[in-house]
């Protein structure tokens, strides 16, 4: 099943089931693919499985930091409804990969395409995430590739 159809259905069920929370960040999730698609119409694409998993890791990422300064502003309430959003949206998100799996594709790629220097990660990155798509979190591959061509 499609993640625009897990959206619609779990939509739904949380409607009939009356999770107030699920609805609203569902809906808040439905408008923010909505707006993906207009701007994807008017290049003549459509949104990818894999841009929809970027833009829920970018949602992640921008609640992660609101949470992060609810909680130093002392708003722990707000900064609670931020971290059950990233609870919902994150359930959506494939299963990221191990720590030990990405050290070992990471080094892999730098020995295939012969990485020696930070000049070389930008060849690696786009060879991660050809070889793992959305299942590939940018960040923590970064810092694993950072960390291995650096030493």
């Amino acid at each position: 099943m499609s993640l625009r159809a897990r959206f619609m259905e779990d939509l739904k069920a949380a409607m009939k089931a009356g999770q107030s929370g699920q609805v609203a960040t569902l809906r808040m999730v439905n408008a923010k693919l909505k707006d993906a698609d207009i701007v994807a119409r008017a290049r003549g694409a459509e949104v990818s499985e894999d841009e929809i998993v970027s833009m829920l890791r970018g949602m992640i990422k921008s609640r992660t930091e609101s949470a992060a300064m609810y909680h130093q502003g002392g708003r722990p309430e707000l900064a609670e409804k931020e971290e059950a959003e990233i609870a919902i949206i994150r359930a959506y998100l494939p299963a990221e990969l191990d720590a030990a799996t990405l050290e070992a594709a990471a080094r892999e790629a730098i020995a295939e395409l012969g990485a020696a220097s930070m000049k070389d990660m930008g060849k690696v990155m786009a060879a991660l995430k050809a070889r793992f798509g959305a299942a590939l979190d940018a960040g923590q591959a970064s810092g694993m590739v950072k960390s291995l061509l650096s030493a």
